[in-house]
């Protein structure tokens, strides 16, 4: 982690701050790298450091922004974030079910696509006159084709993926 980050964000927080018109610190700009503002040296410290003081400049504070509370959830322990074996066997079932549907329908879908597909020579239709509309046609089924095979074989990963 680059450690000059932390050492600016305090060093601008500094320069910045406000300054009451009573108030009468003294704030030091001490070299090297990286260039540290700082009213927390005495007079001593920032002579033995180089320091030089700034005077006139008006110091502004930025205020960091607050980090946001963990939720609640992140804050369980170990064991209590576990799931009743019952449960979990019941809500595979559950997925084993809805992935088994799926395929099914897929399968009949593709099956469909097949068919019309007609092994690469549907039947033309009448809006066809043209022939490139045609083979247009005959690359899209052919590519939806494609695309139902890609999503049957996902979700029969998907299927081999959870407990029998």
């Amino acid at each position: 982690m680059d450690m000059t980050r932390p050492l600016r964000a305090a060093a601008l927080a500094l320069v910045f701050a406000p300054v009451p018109a009573s108030a009468q610190t003294v704030v030091y700009k001490c070299p090297g790298p990286p260039v540290l503002y700082t009213d927390a040296l005495s007079a001593q410290e920032a002579r033995d450091k180089g320091c030089t003081t700034i005077e006139g400049a008006p110091i502004t504070v930025i205020q960091a922004p607050r980090p946001r509370p963990a939720p609640a959830a992140s804050t369980a322990r170990p064991g209590e974030a576990r799931v009743d074996p019952a449960d979990q066997r019941a809500r595979d079932t559950d997925a084993r079910r809805i992935l088994s549907d799926e395929l099914r329908r897929e399968e009949d879908r593709l099956a469909a696509l097949q068919k019309d597909f007609n092994n690469g020579e549907p039947e033309r239709r009448g809006d066809e006159r043209n022939y490139q509309r045609y083979l247009d046609r005959v690359a899209e089924m052919k590519a939806a084709i494609a695309r139902k095979e890609a999503d049957i074989a996902a979700l029969r990963r998907e299927l081999s993926k959870l407990p029998p």
